[in-house]
């Protein structure tokens, strides 16, 4: 018989209709850019780039927007952004959100999709403000004397947002400010401004603030926006009550990170599932699950036809053909078969075999045919009929869980409140159960609707405060168990040993290039590949010329300092390798091979004797088939193919 996975497999396309992708369908990203334009943001600052130059928060956080629209230009170009300035007397010309925008707040850009011609008026822009510092106070002149309220300033990107995002897309809201406290001893401004928010988070909008602090102007989130801004944790508390202060990290302390900190928060956080956790029956709760690893690829190329004047988008389309009929078979009355012995029988009618089981579950299949499945027995098959659940089956102790035990990613699970309510609370109550006991539990995981049933070890994360603020969120990772079929045992061959002076002699310049921190932080290091084809295609796109040479790969080791910091002490290691007996002797292996695997099973030697297609097996196999059942293995071919076929018919 054919290994399972030849038959159960459909085709990528197939896969594709059959999975249930509704938490993907139409989920762009859209991002609007909130910047203040108070007088702070426009004071005038060295830049910290180039000598003799003057700056401002203002033009860096839009020269940090125009980057993100830029290489969305690339990565993204389904999504939208726009730009609304705050606390600026320019009013808006948009007669579409006349009645509806803020008194001082100015949309500068409305949310579009991205566009090469707005993102190359915000450059001319940009490139004017730097041969000019004073341009942009005067093109966006600031509020002197007062502060426009932050819950106006909520309601302005409210209605921004509903007249240009799309309603299935992931809405948030880049809030860039150096003012920590823009409602002194107002209490109503702050409680106005919480209940504004409140609305634009029940519309699907995340909030993401990004507040600028300088050296002369520390920023403390603790004076106003932590108690509008309330940070998303876990609490057992009552939900009126102030849970705490915003972190800390969330502040820039140097205006020339914002772009990097941006890049943290490009990419929006997507659920890749949102299903019931059952954790006894009748007690279930509700959870998301978040893929905290993905990789990032080049996008996918687009064919083209040249029609000569123009250049058309050619699309494609899969059509299915029935060979005799020539004619387009639909889709939903195809059916899927495994290969089963020989090919099916001609002559033999489909109907035969329905008579006495028609009515049963079971469906009979005539010997030397196929048996054929839909696509709904399909996944059935794959399913178990299991709808998406995650059911806890019950805990172990932390130890247990190996390293080597994780297989693929694991995904990261919270709590939704919005589908049961107490999930949090009770989420909460678990996770503080099992990290104070050092448990690790065991579920039953069916994460989408096509998805195989697998066994998973739920491991809790507390919340981890380091230097500088939040960390890490609280919750659960994933982890798929690997099953019995997937162990492999490794071919562990006893090789020479070094001599403890080898040992000592390489120790001392692996100490000299030890990685900072002891550890390797992916987020410092962009794929260089993708970097640069990023690059090259963003310089096509904005007409600009692509300077290999400024090309900065960061990953690219630094053999000047490597050089300097161990080169004496490594070439002091290679001679004495060099002199050590043990490094010279050379093993001597015999050219041996692995002899395949010929074997076969019973039940296909049988189902080749019921089709008469025993002439087909080797006479190794049919002498090791009669050997397993004590028969005689001496003859030739057609003798043993006539013993076989006498012990099938005798059994």
């Amino acid at each position: 018989m054919p290994p399972f996975d030849d038959w159960n497999i459909i085709d990528e396309e197939e896969e594709q209709e059959l999975q249930d992708a509704a938490f993907f369908d139409g989920k762009r990203d859209v991002i609007l850019f909130c910047i203040d334009c108070s007088e702070s943001m426009h004071e005038l600052r060295d830049d910290p780039n180039y000598e003799d130059v003057k700056t401002s928060h203002i033009f860096t956080a839009l020269e940090a927007a125009m980057n993100i629209q830029k290489k969305k230009a690339i990565v993204g170009p389904n999504d939208s952004v726009g730009i609304v300035l705050f606390n600026t007397t320019r009013s808006s010309e948009t007669k579409n959100h006349a009645t509806e925008i803020k008194k001082n707040s100015f949309v500068y850009q409305p949310i579009t999709l991205i566009s090469a011609l707005a993102i190359q008026e915000l450059i001319q822009l940009l490139d004017a403000a730097r041969e000019d510092p004073d341009l942009l106070k005067s093109t966006f002149p600031p509020l002197t004397g007062k502060k426009m309220p932050i819950g106006d300033v909520f309601t302005s990107c409210n209605w921004v947002l509903r007249d240009g995002a799309p309603k299935t897309a992931s809405k948030r809201v880049f809030l860039i400010t150096d003012d920590d406290n823009p409602h002194p001893g107002s209490k109503q401004l702050v409680t106005s401004a919480r209940t504004t928010l409140l609305d634009l988070t029940q519309s699907g909008v995340q909030i993401e603030p990004f507040f600028i602090a300088t050296p002369e102007k520390p920023f403390k989130s603790s004076k106003f926006y932590s108690s509008v801004l309330l940070p998303n944790v876990l609490n057992d508390e009552d939900e009126d009550e102030d849970t705490g202060v915003l972190p800390e990290s969330i502040s820039i302390t140097r205006i020339d990170d914002l772009l990097s900190q941006m890049r943290f928060h490009e990419v929006p956080k997507r659920a890749h599932f949102s299903i019931p956790f059952q954790l006894a029956d009748g007690f279930v709760i509700s959870i998301k699950g978040y893929g905290l690893v993905t990789e990032q690829k080049k996008g996918t190329y687009k064919y083209f036809v040249d029609l000569g004047d123009r250049m058309e988008v050619a699309n494609s389309r899969t059509v299915y053909i029935d060979e005799d009929q020539q004619a387009e078979v639909d889709k939903g009355e195809m059916v899927y078969g495994m290969a089963v012995g020989a090919a099916p029988v001609e002559g033999v009618s489909d109907d035969e075999g329905e008579g006495e089981g028609a009515d049963t579950v079971c469906r009979a299949v005539p010997s030397g045919k196929r048996p054929f499945y839909t696509a709904d027995e399909i996944r059935s098959f794959r399913t178990l009929d299991l709808e998406p659940s995650i059911k806890l089956l019950g805990f172990k102790d932390r130890t247990e869980l190996a390293f080597e035990d994780s297989i693929k990613h694991s995904v990261f699970i919270y709590p939704d409140e919005l589908k049961y309510s107490g999930s949090k609370r009770t989420f909460s109550a678990l996770l503080k159960k099992m990290i104070e006991k050092k448990k690790i539990g065991l579920v039953l995981a069916v994460t989408r609707r096509n998805a195989a049933p697998v066994f998973c070890a739920m491991l809790p994360q507390a919340e981890s405060d380091e230097e500088g603020g939040w960390n890490e969120p609280a919750g659960f990772h994933l982890i798929p168990l690997p099953f019995a079929d997937d162990i492999r045992a490794a071919p562990l061959e006893e090789a020479f040993r070094a001599p403890d002076e080898l040992k000592d002699a390489a120790r001392v310049w692996i100490d000299k290039l030890c990685v900072k921190d002891g550890a390797y932080p992916p987020d410092s290091y962009p794929n260089p590949a993708l970097a640069y084809h990023n690059a090259q295609l963003q310089a096509s796109a904005f007409r600009e010329e692509f300077d290999p040479e400024a090309f900065e790969d960061l990953t690219r080791p630094k053999y000047d300092m490597i050089h300097k910091r161990a080169g004496n002490l490594m070439k002091e290691w290679k001679r004495a390798l060099l002199a050590d007996e043990s490094a010279n002797v050379v093993p001597v292996t015999t050219g041996s091979k692995r002899k395949a695997d010929v074997s076969v099973d019973e039940a296909e030697i049988r189902s080749k004797h019921e089709v008469g297609a025993l002439t087909k097996l080797r006479v190794d196999q049919l002498k090791d088939f009669l050997k397993s059942k004590s028969q005689p293995v001496s003859g030739k071919k057609a003798e043993l193919i006539e013993r076989v076929g006498d012990w099938l018919d005798a059994h």
